[in-house]
């Protein structure tokens, strides 16, 4: 309890000091301390909406937000022009995204990959092929200049079994990233991937 009252105390001691001193978020005169990305999920009532294009998020992200990172969701990639899954692969609309991004000044930190299929199915032959569509995404992220792509570990079944599948996955996504200098990463996001015993063994 008494660790519990301190961490409270200086939690809000912090967040007091940070309101009434916003130059504490600054390292030097020119150098923010934290430097922040925007996720595209932020905007996704408007995306799904179609009010603004996809094409357009760097640009939004900039003259908006004042942020100079992005973080996609595949899931938009393409608009109305084409589905995502062609467009993760169409070089004409990712370099035109690039261009746009360096036009606003913006980086291309991270793609999160949704919908290509089951990472952690307890069928290996269906995690396998999960992994063969998110290669696509990999590529996307290396000519975006992105440094990372975001999965998820889904599926059905025993855990230990999806566990193995999880792992062979992974590993077939790292070696072909790897090349790339791309990461992968994980989201504790739904079923298994959300117990930290589970995750941290995979």
């Amino acid at each position: 309890m008494t660790n519990r009252r301190k961490f409270i105390k200086q939690s809000i001691f912090t967040s007091a000091s940070l309101v009434m001193a916003p130059q504490f978020l600054q390292a030097s005169d020119s150098e923010p301390r934290f430097k922040i990305s925007l996720a595209e999920w932020s905007l996704h009532r408007a995306l799904k909406a179609g009010k603004i294009d996809h094409l357009d998020f760097p640009r939004i992200t900039k003259n908006d937000f004042g942020i100079d990172a992005v973080e996609y969701v595949n899931g938009f990639f393409g608009g109305k022009k084409m589905n995502f899954k062609e467009a993760g692969k169409n070089k004409t609309y990712l370099n035109e995204l690039l261009q746009r991004s360096k036009d606003a000044g913006v980086y291309n930190h991270l793609i999160m990959v949704d919908d290509e299929g089951l990472l952690a199915s307890s069928s290996m032959k269906e995690a396998m092929e999960a992994a063969e569509n998110h290669r696509k995404w990999i590529d996307a992220a290396a000519l975006l200049g992105c440094a990372t792509v975001r999965v998820n570990l889904h599926g059905e079944g025993n855990p230990d079994a999806k566990k193995d599948s999880a792992v062979k996955a992974l590993y077939e996504l790292g070696r072909f990233a790897k090349p790339m200098n791309i990461n992968v990463v994980v989201e504790n996001h739904g079923s298994d991937s959300s117990k930290g015993t589970w995750l941290a063994e995979v």
